[in-house]
């Protein structure tokens, strides 16, 4: 669709949400709304809870720019229902979205496309550990985002309480072979990348705590990785984007080593929008304003199926 005809629409605005995810999810939603708006878009927010469906009825809505973060919204279901009511909207289809979410099948799908993955085992409750690595490990759930249930353990008295976190946001559990690298995403969009960031957080690690609190982070734009390994990395995104089937953009993350290997960890198909988020910086860092971001993201709404 054109400008010009995205600005006859009634777009809405989908944030909020049911998942861990939900308050970054409310920022992300404003940050947006509001960048639609002063283009001069007939835009509208939607909290979106269960009775999603009878608000995009009531609301008129002929598009659907996605908000959401984490379950119910990241991982196809929403992108289902939009299919089913005939509603074009922003990012990656249904099975994109879904492999995306799942860090188990996206594994998978890394692995298929040649791409470098830590060592793990699944685990579901009940599940008797065996570990075919050494500690230190990462705990994780499946299917979650924004580091939400994620720990660190580096000793075997921490596993018990680590997978009992991990647990408490899903019945399957990831268990990774830690991965001693610099954080390294890779902003895409419309199928290319822009440039690769470096994450230095304060914490332990990247965690929510750093990813939503200002000054909990450094963020070097572009890394400073030799040109060559720069280019490798920004390749791999893409690569990534396209092997999950991904649509329009996605910020890619990795982990790279002394020993210049790239690890991907996982493909956010739905990356944050708020003031700290990694994607619009890189975009800026690229000469895109955040309001025109937001617009490019938009002109590529569609039907998926």
């Amino acid at each position: 669709m054109t400008v010009a005809e995205l600005k006859t629409r009634k777009i809405a605005v989908l944030m909020g949400g049911l998942s861990a995810e939900r308050e970054v999810s409310l920022k992300s939603g404003a940050a947006i709304l509001k960048a639609l708006v002063e283009k001069g878009y007939d835009a509208v927010g939607i909290d979106a809870g269960r009775d999603l469906a009878s608000q995009l009825s009531a609301h008129g809505v002929e598009v659907a720019f996605i908000g959401l973060h984490g379950r119910f919204g990241e991982d196809g279901s929403v992108q289902g229902l939009l299919e089913l009511m005939g509603i074009p909207y922003t990012g990656s289809g249904i099975l994109a979205s879904a492999l995306a979410m799942h860090k188990v099948y996206a594994k998978r799908v890394f692995e298929g496309a040649g791409l470098t993955v830590a060592p793990y085992v699944v685990l579901r409750r009940g599940d008797k550990l065996e570990l075919p690595f050494p500690l230190p490990v990462v705990v994780k759930p499946s299917r979650e985002g924004s580091s939400v249930g994620v720990s660190i353990v580096k000793e075997s008295a921490g596993l018990e309480p680590a997978l009992e976190e991990a647990f408490k946001y899903d019945p399957e559990v990831l268990v990774e072979q830690f991965i001693d690298g610099r954080e390294i995403q890779v902003g895409i969009l419309d199928g290319r990348a822009l440039g690769a960031i470096e994450i230095v957080p304060k914490n332990e690690f990247y965690d929510y705590e750093a990813k939503y609190t200002d000054g909990f982070a450094e963020h070097i734009f572009p890394a400073p990785l030799p040109e060559d390994l720069y280019q490798e990395v920004l390749r791999l995104g893409e690569l990534a984007h396209a092997a999950l089937g991904c649509d329009c953009y996605s910020r890619v993350d990795f982990l790279v080593t002394k020993d210049r290997e790239s690890y991907i960890l996982e493909v956010n198909t739905l990356p944050g929008m708020t003031d700290l988020s990694l994607l619009p910086e890189i975009a800026r860092g690229a000469g895109i304003e955040f309001g025109e971001l937001v617009e490019r993201v938009l002109l590529a709404a569609a039907l998926k199926n």
